[in-house]
């Protein structure tokens, strides 16, 4: 790592969004530039209220299939930039789940995407993104 480098651990949140290959592409950059060590996790969503174990597991198959190929990219990606990645792929409910990630493994950055919704969609739900700026144990760069 770089002498002073602001950051020495950075996880790139990667959902196979448009946003989150905006955010890959600037972690990857910002893990050049500082020396970094660079992970990513994937999510696997499942489902909150299942009618059966076998729609659990239905959902898992697809989900895994899914993020095979976002991490297969972004491994490629990386490498053909010259940095390593490490990917993760956990299953659970996102927000948790990451900001649970970035306190156990002490990730000093968290990079995410922008995901755009209507302005009654946010101020009712919210978004993932807005939930993890909030509750992220560490600064986060959101790359639009």
């Amino acid at each position: 790592m770089q002498q002073g480098a602001p950051y020495r651990k950075i996880l790139i949140a990667n959902d196979g969004s448009d946003g989150a290959r905006k955010a890959l592409l600037a972690a990857i950059e910002l893990a050049k530039l500082c020396g970094a060590e660079l992970h990513m996790v994937s999510v696997e969503e499942l489902p909150s209220f299942a009618s059966s174990v076998d729609e659990i597991v239905e959902e898992k198959k697809e989900q895994n299939r899914r993020f095979a190929r976002v991490i297969r990219d972004a491994c490629r990606t990386a490498s053909a930039a010259g940095v390593q990645l490490s990917p993760w792929l956990l299953a659970g409910h996102t927000v948790p789940i990451i900001a649970g990630l970035i306190e156990r493994e002490s990730f000093d950055l968290l990079v995410i995407g922008f995901m755009g919704h209507s302005a009654l969609y946010s101020r009712l739900i919210g978004s993932t993104t807005d939930r993890l700026v909030d509750l992220a144990p560490c600064p986060v760069l959101v790359a639009k």
